[in-house]
């Protein structure tokens, strides 16, 4: 071969070679410069609720840790289910985020005829935030104190007793239907649009009961509107010390709280994912945004591992699959 084909030869292999060590190394290098540019952080829910609220909370406090600002984008509808397709199906490149709860991560999956997203297998998870506990309030004039005369006053009366919910397949509904299931008891449900609408008829009497977040409930337990007679989560509410759960109350294995937890999708650099779960662990642990926190009603997680929030989802999905079946609830 002459010489200056060989030569060029080489000068074409070398070029080769520094594009493919290069393309190797980009995404190392994306990955050691991130963020290098702002990060949403998508709200399944609309502005001004709860879940919204503390999203706004955290994204304001984590630009600190990351050197960019986390945007707050509110994508609603279909209980969820929109806003976690949009993160379902985003580059897994750290950028898109979900604030999750309960509904997009554990229950639609299982109430929804079709979902476009698997809670398991399309998101890798960040950070488990915290959980709003709910409690199990009663009219007035439902003869009983606690939970075993509650269960005692039904089974003497079966069919008296109702239970309101925000809606088919909401987590008030399922809460009644786990609690029958665990306590054979035959409440029966009562759908209203919203915890406003089933709150108003609770309060009037119309209905027995309900099974609402506690920071709802807070005022109307102050007031003697409604009576507190258990806290659905495993470990008591810091809002409600004195309210034993249902679960110290003899309704083994009831648990029940609207959770939260921040996804990214699903294949998501480790080294992406490392950082994010720092820079939220992080602002989790600022005095001020804890404080925010607890006055919106949060509980915040005992563990901010990655592979903590994965393992709960995946023991959340398993738990409300059996209650959505036994409910009978199906959502088009």
């Amino acid at each position: 071969m002459p010489q200056w084909h060989r030569r060029a030869a080489l000068a074409a292999f070398a070029s080769m070679a520094a594009c493919t060590l290069l393309a190797a190394a980009t995404p190392a290098f994306a990955q050691k410069d991130f963020p290098s540019k702002p990060i949403m952080l998508v709200v399944t829910y609309p502005p001004g609720g709860p879940t919204d609220a503390m999203a706004r909370t955290l994204a304001a406090a984590l630009k600190n840790s990351l050197g960019q600002p986390v945007v707050v984008e509110n994508r609603a509808g279909a209980g969820g289910n929109i806003g976690a397709e949009v993160v379902a199906r985003a580059e897994p490149d750290g950028y898109t985020l979900m604030f999750g709860t309960s509904a997009p991560l554990a229950i639609n999956v299982s109430l929804y005829r079709k979902i476009n997203y698997d809670p398991v297998k399309s998101f890798t998870p960040v950070i488990q935030i915290g959980q709003l506990p709910n409690v199990l309030v009663v009219n007035p004039a439902v003869p009983a104190r606690n939970v075993q005369e509650l269960i005692a006053y039904g089974k003497a009366h079966p069919g008296k007793l109702s239970y309101a919910s925000s809606g088919n397949g909401a987590s008030s509904h399922l809460a009644g239907v786990l609690f029958n299931n665990l306590a054979g008891t035959d409440f029966q449900h009562v759908p209203y649009k919203g915890t406003g609408p089933a709150l108003n008829d609770l309060l009037g009497g119309q209905v027995s009961m309900t099974f609402t977040d506690v920071l709802t409930a807070l005022p109307f337990i102050k007031s003697g509107k409604v009576r507190a007679l258990g806290v659905t989560t495993k470990g008591r509410s810091q809002a409600l010390p004195d309210v034993p759960t249902v679960a110290e109350q003899g309704v083994a294995g009831f648990d029940v709280s609207v959770f939260f937890g921040v996804v990214a999708p699903a294949g998501t650099p480790a080294a992406v994912i490392g950082k994010l779960n720092h820079a939220f662990a992080d602002a989790l642990q600022q005095p001020e945004v804890r404080k925010t926190l607890l006055a919106q009603g949060l509980e915040l997680a005992p563990s901010t591992s990655p592979e903590q929030l994965g393992n709960f989802v995946k023991a959340e999905v398993g738990k409300w699959r059996t209650v959505v079946q036994k409910s009978g609830a199906q959502l088009d």
